[in-house]
């Protein structure tokens, strides 16, 4: 996490405190009648909100609201209604998330409240699961995470490192859960086939979409479903009709799952799925992060990940709620043919890739009193992580090879007391063993551990309005390449850059807290709204850094640990839904700087206001509407010594999905994203976003 100055020059925390408490007051205003009409005991009839959505990443299953930790659930809906052509486009209307890198389909990572940095190995701040396999991957000028949107029906985004407990020590960011989709999302009760074909159209530049769905049932316990997806893309053009070179792309996308049910009640169940993500390019952009003049080289990127799942609920068993999952992740990128602009082993033929063995079980006890609930959680571990970097010139060394060894313990108990204060006390111990390979020069294996503890709390004042607070703690152990990476002498370090074994562990230390409110029948009869507040406030120690120490005639580490940091802020979501309106309000505000110097991060977001107001015609099945994206100045980012300017984009959307009738199972999207061709670029982003950009979706599900 690098360093520039700062634009701030007044108490961000004063102000934070401020504007939580004015959402406050507004919103409980907004909602007084609305306790009163309902009688203070809510509307089960009223229509869920977004932050009514169930969240299962967290713990025990409850809806986003409920849940005492930050957290947004995008469904299928969501994931539909964006049109995406890379999967960092879903994230654009999430609180405290921002895509990091371009929008080329080779160089998107993510940022979470402030972590995040593309030139810092940050991959490992923030984890990322498919269907519970863990992906990973890191790469001068290549993105972290490549895949299609049209393979996931869900996406949690767990923010803050309280995550840390169940999914692994060193989640400082968060988590990023998706899920791919079942036969069952498109099997109807009584069918026995169903087939789902999907086109996309995107007028920047010529992008397009063929995408078929094919979903089977051979009996009441056993289904498989088969997906296979072609995307592709021209180079797209900013606000102000430049192409941004090396953004065009081509993709395959595939995923096979059975799942398999049996026991009492068919309620306990396996699945087995593969997937698989590949796309090649010939000529394409050296850099995929941002427009660099690093010539161009021939790129082959697959993805795959090989799932086994098992749950056991046993609902007749307080002793037994047992998960396991078996996975397999391999992401290679493969290079050759490079238009070297200077003599680099960075332009060799070459292979690069993560392959990780993993396994990961857990069981949960339930016991129940007159006005008490309690779960208890805990589980273990593996994982086996293989790190390839080769070239036809030998060994990489800023890419070093070796292996990382995870085995982690947990346990994480929910105690609810009469359906009003809700504790979640939770603790995690990680043992990592990190191997170089024989060709690292120096290297020696380094075994580590990483604690992370947390405590949350919930408290239901009454049906409109809860207050939570949590407090984590979580520890990253270096990473191979933070560790292991040297660098023969060059112009910005004349001596070179050897090895890190030196470096410390990164610490955070983090707090939350927040409030939420709910309301029914406020304007109308069965309408909902929701709003949920949270402000945090994380202590950071030893985070490792690229050395910013250059001209030095001697030697220097690669990796060094800088002094602590800190970063704050509040997130704000809001949702509303009647039969006619509907609208999602997502704020964000992140402050981030070194405490030494007073220096901002460069990898703080500036600040987010994203909005979405829609219509619905119900009689004819219509819903339509306008999204903003307003964003602030910043000083810091990408670019050193660059001010970003703030920015306003706005689409406009229409979509028709009937439910009965002649044309049931079509669907038709239209959209217009960037209305105004407005010219803008995010401070973490290397490129130009997207000018303006017609977008077509036509879909039709055949069941029988």
């Amino acid at each position: 996490m690098g360093l520039a100055g700062s634009n701030w020059n007044d108490a961000p925390a004063r102000r934070i405190a401020r504007l939580m408490g004015g959402v406050a007051l507004c919103t409980l205003a907004g909602l007084a009648h609305a306790k009163a009409q309902d009688g203070g005991d809510g509307a089960s009839a009223s229509r869920p909100t977004a932050l009514q959505r169930i969240v299962v990443g967290a713990g025990q299953e409850k809806v986003a609201i409920d849940t005492p930790q930050a957290v947004t659930v995008l469904n299928q809906e969501d994931i539909d209604a964006e049109q995406a052509m890379t999967v960092g486009d879903l994230f654009r209307q999430v609180p405290g998330v921002s895509v990091i890198g371009s929008d080329r389909i080779g160089g998107q990572s993510f940022n979470i409240r402030g972590i995040g940095d593309l030139g810092s190995s940050d991959e490992s701040k923030i984890i990322v699961s498919v269907d519970g396999a863990v992906k990973f991957y890191e790469q001068y000028r290549m993105g972290s995470f490549f895949s299609d949107p049209e393979l996931y029906k869900r996406v949690e985004i767990l923010r803050g490192p309280a995550s840390s407990t169940l999914y692994g020590s060193g989640a400082i960011g968060g988590v990023i859960n998706f899920t791919t989709k079942d036969a069952s999302d498109f099997l109807k009760p009584g069918e026995t086939g169903a087939v789902r074909l999907k086109t996309m159209y995107d007028s920047n530049k010529d992008g397009a979409l063929a995408s078929i769905v094919a979903a089977y049932r051979f009996s009441e316990q056993t289904e498989m479903l088969l997906n296979g997806s072609f995307r592709r893309s021209g180079e797209y053009e900013n606000g102000l009709g430049q192409a941004i070179p090396g953004s065009d792309f081509s993709s395959f996308s595939g995923l096979a799952k059975v799942t398999h049910r049996f026991g009492d009640n068919n309620e306990q169940q396996v699945r087995l799925s593969y997937q698989r993500w590949q796309s090649d390019a010939d000529d394409t952009a050296y850099s995929q992060t941002g427009t660099l003049p690093f010539g161009t080289i021939d790129r082959e990127i697959t993805d795959q990940t090989i799932v086994f799942a098992y749950e056991n609920p046993a609902s007749d068993n307080p002793w037994l709620d047992l998960k396991l999952n078996l996975s397999f992740s391999d992401t290679q990128v493969n290079q050759d043919n490079a238009s070297a602009p200077i003599p680099s082993p960075l332009f060799f033929d070459s292979e690069y890739a993560y392959r990780t063995w993993a396994a990961k079980v857990e069981n949960t006890i339930e016991h129940q009193g007159d006005r008490f609930e309690n779960f208890f959680t805990f589980g273990g571990q593996l994982s086996y992580q293989e790190r390839v970097g080769t070239t036809t010139g030998g060994p990489v060394s800023f890419h070093p090879e070796g292996t990382d060894t995870k085995y982690g313990v947990f346990f994480q108990n929910e105690f609810i007391w009469d359906e009003r204060l809700t504790i979640i006390p939770g603790a995690r111990i990680d043992f990592v063993n990190l191997e170089p390979s024989s060709a690292v020069i120096g290297g020696a294996s380094r075994q580590e551990t990483a604690f992370s503890p947390k405590l949350a709390v919930m408290y239901k004042v009454n049906e409109t309005f809860s207050l939570f607070g949590s407090i984590a703690h979580t520890e990253r152990v270096p990473t191979l390449d933070e560790l292991f990476s040297t660098n023969p002498p060059n112009g910005d370090y004349p001596g070179g850059r050897v090895g890190s074994p030196g470096l410390n562990k990164e610490i955070s230390n983090a707090a939350e807290i927040g409030f939420t409110v709910s309301g029914y029948d406020v304007f109308t009869g069965n309408d909902s709204l929701q709003v949920k507040t949270t402000g945090f406030y994380n202590d950071l120690k030893d985070l490792i850094a690229p050395n910013p120490a250059k001209g030095l005639a001697t030697p220097v580490p690669y990796y060094v640990n800088i002094n602590r940091a800190k970063i704050f802020g509040v997130e704000v979501e809001a949702a509303y839904d009647s039969e006619f309106v509907f609208a999602n309000l997502a704020f964000s505000h992140i402050h981030g700087e070194d405490k030494s110097t007073g220096a901002t991060l460069n990898t703080i977001p500036a600040d987010t206001l994203a909005v979405t107001l829609g219509g619905r015609l119900p009689d004819h099945d219509v819903s339509f509407g306008w999204r903003g994206l307003f964003a602030g100045s910043m000083a810091t980012g990408a670019t050193a010594g660059r001010t970003f300017g703030g920015y306003s984009v706005h689409d406009l959307f229409v979509d028709w999905k009937p439910d009965e009738g002649t044309f049931a199972g079509f669907e038709v999207r239209g959209s217009v994203e960037n209305l105004f061709d407005k010219q803008y670029r995010a401070n973490l982003s290397g490129d130009d976003g997207k000018g303006r950009t017609f977008k077509l979706t036509l879909a039709k599900t055949l069941g029988w």
